[in-house]
């Protein structure tokens, strides 16, 4: 890839902050490259879809109203520190689990973030499918390296459950509420899911994968969902940004993770995460193998797991990977 090509991200952020034209001249100095690398990047960017105007003497200005989602719309805005960098999009993948967990393998950093379009081999908690159409909806895959001990692992599910709670809240003012341990519902409705994978060898974490699925655009679900699931465009009423989804959710995680490996527990956000959870203070039903039972939900612990209060009053701590939770009287 030539140098003008390479900045062509930032050159794409400058375009998208200014209101006026940027001359030639000005890229030229701001991101150390020839006349020649900023017009091939230009063009570039007018192939993935961006309106870009370029007036001699004047220079070049961005008129796209629209967006663009794709590899330079997410490079472009992403501000984070360390989430989301670097970005690898794709317009169709297996799954982008799948491919994070082979980008871990062979050596990919902490903060690597996969993207694609389209889903062909989509999967939800317990290996059920999850329906990936393109261009519809949102998925990505974030992957850690952590020091932590595997035990802490199921934590970070909760974490990216805030964070994108707290971005969809933010990109389209969507009252998103959390279903613990990996949903998201708007409107007592499930538009979003988490899938959280690891490798551990010798009690070593050698790296944590965790998927994100959010329906975004207006589309028909299968029978066995479309009572319990929704969509973010059906429920703010309008277009909502995929990037913008993507990229306020990984300024979320970062400062929530930052914080939880401070801390190694959740007690930082203990009282966020209680204040979304759609089911706190309602009776719940909870699918345990060794024996189903009813109780209130009381909100989680620093340590992720889920308050539940028996008839007798006795508090039990429901872990994540054991079991699932559901309302009495449907879904929430």
């Amino acid at each position: 890839m030539g140098v003008g090509l390479e900045r062509k991200a930032e050159i794409l952020a400058l375009l998208r902050e200014r209101e006026s034209y940027v001359s030639g001249q000005e890229l030229c100095e701001r991101f150390g490259v020839s006349r020649t690398a900023v017009w091939k990047a230009v063009n570039q960017l007018k192939k993935e879809g961006y309106c870009i105007e370029a007036v001699q003497n004047r220079g070049y200005l961005l008129t796209q109203e629209g967006e663009v989602y794709g590899q330079s719309e997410l490079e472009s805005r992403m501000d984070t520190r360390w989430a989301g960098h670097p970005v690898s999009f794709y317009d169709m993948l297996d799954s982008t689990n799948l491919r994070a967990k082979l980008d871990a393998e062979n050596g990919a950093s902490e903060g690597a973030l996969v993207a694609a379009d389209m889903q062909t081999a989509g999967r939800g908690r317990r290996g059920r499918a999850w329906s990936s159409p393109a261009g519809v909806n949102v998925y990505f895959t974030l992957i850690l390296k952590p020091e932590f001990e595997p035990a802490r692992a199921s934590m970070v599910t909760l974490l990216m459950a805030l964070a994108v709670a707290k971005g969809i809240r933010e990109t389209c003012g969507a009252e998103a509420l959390i279903k613990w341990p990996n949903d998201i519902v708007v409107n007592g409705k499930k538009v979003c899911g988490i899938l959280t994978e690891m490798s551990v060898e010798r009690e070593f974490i050698q790296y944590v994968v965790i998927g994100v699925g959010i329906n975004v655009g207006m589309q028909e679900f299968v029978p066995e969902i479309a009572a319990a699931a929704t969509c973010l465009q059906a429920e703010c009423g309008g277009p909502v940004s995929k990037a913008g989804l993507i990229v306020n959710s990984m300024k979320a995680f970062e400062e929530y993770y930052d914080g939880f490996r401070c801390a190694s527990d959740l007690g930082g956000v203990l009282e966020e995460y209680n204040a979304l959870l759609v089911n706190r203070g309602r009776e719940v039903r909870v699918l345990d193998p060794k024996g189903a039972f009813c109780g209130i939900s009381r909100g989680i612990n620093a340590g992720g797991e889920l308050l539940v209060e028996r008839e007798d009053g006795l508090l039990t701590c429901v872990y994540a990977g054991e079991v699932s939770v559901r309302g009495i009287n449907g879904y929430t």
